[in-house]
């Protein structure tokens, strides 16, 4: 410390301070006994040198000290200090050993009545943090295409201009609904924490903007008001606010639903860009018509399908398949009957050879009696075959005749048809004035619609 000792004739100790080694152990004494302090006076005496330290003196009615804050540290200081200003401090407590001087080094500086409304703003925020008023969990999610939104402002003021800007520019199509307040002095606090409760309770809007252009902490002041942060939460609708610059953050911020650094960031964040949602329905528009086009060929195909099946099933070519069938079983019965009675034939001309071989008259009796009977149960057989295939024959006819065309058009019924020769099936498949033929039982009409009436039978 700078201290020498002396052995007098007593040989009595004492302690002797050198100038320097007293002022050295008084600054240690006073950097250990205080901490750093919060020190509120008028600035007087300030020297900017070009060192770019600060000197100056802090006074107030009855006293004053010495005061050094190094470039360092008011490199950070976001005002201009000047002569006569009241400002407030937080500074260590030291000694200038050079000169023996008390002094203070200061380590943060802002104006006085600012230092007193950061430490309310403080408290407050770790109050409403404490009781969960932040918390991410209740942020809810802003609406995708607003139906109208509803902007709580002053109606004079630039904030709403640079809203009204911003969203005329990026989705002109949304509404915007404007909540008049005041967004500076004593009652502008209550007047925008009622204007945003009636907001809610309205429920016009299906996102609220909160906003004010920039300005000092005093101007702000409103926006940190704690009635006005619980009724920003209680809102039903999500609630953007847009207060400031950016390195102004309020309470009512904090309250939001999403904090955006300005007003006009706050419109481009609850306003969707028009020029994206446009290409995305243009682009939706042509997946659309690619679809219906891939859905009209496939149907389309299956058209085709479905008419060469009907052509297949056709009337027409089922009677066309069955008279077939018909004239081949008439072929088959006609080689039965002609095989039968060769056959028959053959046999009784090996019987009357037989009989002429034998000549007696019992046996030639015998044999023309046998001969007769034979006839006649060949001409009994043949009879009945003939009439089982009369009437298998008369049933394919009629079996034919159920599926004909022409069996519905004996009731009565006709076709018609359109120039093309194309069946018309319904009163849509026409036109008036169009010619067309109908053909009935007995011939053919060629006529011309007149008038079309939709009954809605059979739709």
């Amino acid at each position: 410390m700078g201290t020498m000792d002396y052995a007098n004739d007593n040989e009595d100790l004492r302690e002797i301070y050198t100038v320097s080694g007293l002022n050295q152990a008084v600054r240690e004494w006073l950097e250990e006994g205080f901490a750093l302090v919060w020190v509120e006076g008028e600035l007087s005496n300030l020297a900017r040198p070009t060192s770019g330290h600060w000197y100056f003196s802090l006074k107030d009615d009855t006293a004053q000290v010495r005061c050094a804050m190094f470039r360092g540290r008011n490199r950070m200081v976001s005002f201009t200090p000047e002569n006569g200003a009241q400002v407030l401090i937080l500074a260590r407590v030291g000694l200038y050993e050079a000169r023996g001087e008390y002094q203070l080094v200061v380590d943060d500086m802002e104006p006085a009545g600012d230092g007193a409304l950061r430490r309310a703003y403080e408290a407050l925020k770790k109050k409403l943090a404490g009781e969960g008023l932040f918390d991410a969990d209740l942020k809810r999610p802003l609406p995708v295409l607003p139906k109208q939104i509803g902007v709580v402002t002053s109606p004079t003021g630039a904030a709403i201009r640079d809203i009204l800007a911003v969203t005329g520019r990026r989705f002109p199509g949304i509404p915007i609904l404007i909540y008049p307040v005041p967004v500076q002095g004593e009652r502008a606090a209550a007047e925008i924490a009622r204007m945003v409760g009636i907001a809610g309770a309205r429920a016009e809007c299906d996102v609220l903007i909160l906003a004010r252009g920039g300005g000092s902490l005093e101007d702000l002041w409103c926006f940190n008001d704690e009635a006005l942060a619980r009724t920003i939460r209680a809102c039903p609708i999500p609630v953007v606010t847009g207060i400031g610059h950016e390195v102004d953050v309020t309470i009512a911020d904090l309250a939001a639903d999403l904090h955006a650094p300005t007003p006009s960031a706050a419109a481009e964040r609850v306003t969707p860009d028009g020029r994206q949602w446009l290409d995305g329905l243009a682009r939706q528009h042509r997946q659309l018509i690619r679809a219906v086009e891939r859905r009209l060929d496939h149907y389309a195909q299956r058209l085709d399908w479905v008419e060469r099946r009907l052509q297949q099933r056709h009337p027409g070519r089922r009677l066309q398949l069955a008279e077939q069938g018909l004239a081949d079983l008439d072929r088959r019965l006609h080689r039965a009957v002609q095989t039968l009675l060769l056959r028959n034939t053959t046999r009784l001309r090996e019987v009357e050879a037989r009989f002429m071989r034998h000549e007696p008259s019992r046996r030639i009796q015998h044999a023309e009696m046998l001969r007769r009977q034979y006839r006649e149960r060949l001409e009994q057989i043949m009879l009945r075959r003939l009439e089982r295939r009369r009437q298998t024959l008369a049933g394919l006819c009629r079996a034919l005749d159920a599926v004909s065309p022409l069996a519905t058009l004996a009731r009565g019924y006709g076709i018609v048809r359109d120039g093309d020769g194309h069946v018309i099936k319904a009163v849509t498949d026409a036109c008036v004035g169009q010619g067309v033929e109908v053909r009935l039982r007995d011939g053919r009409l060629a006529c011309t619609v007149d008038r079309i009436e939709i009954t809605g039978e059979g739709s």
